[in-house]
């Protein structure tokens, strides 16, 4: 698909992967020329291109679970998803979402997402899922996020991830405090902000990962949760 100047696709071949995994290296600051891992073998890598001159800028991958399978997931690493199991219906994992950096057009999220939508409807997904980062791994200075979250996202009693990582900052424990809720929103990361507005949640603790250098939580957005006029918005993207 395409829009405006840019072109969506799905990785074809080893090439094309190897271009996402350095993007990726790029975008989240790993030391090394690629950033990979062993999920990169069995998901879909989705690519977008600025037809101009080619250049990747920006990029993610998926998966597709029903029922057990989640345990399979990349996030099935950090978190308990015994209670996600129960869930009915296909879940999808998004991972290693990336804009480079230098890029600043709007619209190249847009695309990213409209390809997102065309996907979720074409395969009746009823769950969105993954892992959003908050860049270093001291909670102290995102107290004031960590604490709107606690306060108004956590997830329902029946799909919340358990603890599985080594470190946890657990932020539900927090004490309500009085936070400026324009600058948490900036604070957060853009596509943890995104998936809030649509209805989104998360888990009740963070995973301190030193190897990415992040905080991570997860996060779930059921399908039927978002407002029919941001679905609208959306479908209207393809």
């Amino acid at each position: 698909m395409s829009k405006g100047r840019y072109d969506v696709v799905t990785a074809q071949t080893s090439q094309d992967i190897q271009s996402a995994q350095a993007l990726r290296a790029l975008a989240f600051g790993v030391k090394a020329p690629f950033d990979s891992d062993v999920f990169d073998d069995c998901q879909h890598h989705i690519l977008v291109r600025d037809r101009r001159d080619g250049q990747l800028v920006c990029c993610f991958r998926i998966a597709v679970f029903e029922g057990a399978d989640i345990k399979r997931s990349y996030a099935a690493q950090y978190y308990g998803l015994d209670r996600l199991a129960g869930f009915e219906g296909k879940m999808m994992e998004l991972g290693r979402f990336c804009v480079h950096p230098d890029a600043s057009d709007p619209d190249i999220v847009r695309i990213a997402w409209a390809a997102l939508t065309r996907f979720v409807d074409s395969q009746d997904i009823k769950l969105l899922f993954g892992c959003t980062s908050f860049k270093g791994t001291d909670p102290q200075g995102f107290l004031g996020t960590f604490a709107v979250l606690a306060r108004r996202h956590l997830a329902p009693p029946a799909w919340c991830p358990d603890e599985a990582a080594d470190e946890v900052f657990r932020f539900a424990d927090l004490a309500p405090t009085t936070v400026d809720s324009e600058y948490t929103m900036r604070q957060m990361p853009p596509l943890l902000r995104t998936y809030l507005l649509m209805g989104g949640w998360v888990s009740d603790h963070a995973v301190v990962d030193r190897q990415m250098n992040t905080l991570h939580v997860f996060t779930g957005l059921e399908i039927e949760a978002i407002p029919e006029n941001r679905k609208r918005l959306l479908r209207g993207l393809v």
